[in-house]
């Protein structure tokens, strides 16, 4: 289930977002960035549409990935 970023309160959305860019085996690149800087460039991808925050519900747990990741997961497959 895609949960819009704008209906977390803004003290929920920053301690996902922070937890998100810490996790252990984010990649950033070569250029190491602050994590203001990381949490920036992560609720800009989500105002532009280009991340989502993800929940599930077997698990639990909430996810922020692509758009485009979300959208092919939850595309039906034809058997």
């Amino acid at each position: 289930m895609i949960i819009p970023h704008q209906e977390l309160s803004p003290d929920t959305l920053q301690a996902l977002v922070e937890e998100f860019v810490t996790r252990s085996g984010t990649d950033y690149g070569s250029n190491e960035a602050s994590l203001a800087k990381k949490v920036q460039q992560v609720v800009r991808q989500l105002e532009k549409g280009e991340a989502v925050i993800v929940y599930d519900a077997t698990m639990e747990v909430c996810n922020i990935t692509t758009a485009a990741q979300a959208q092919a997961y939850n595309q039906p497959t034809t058997d």
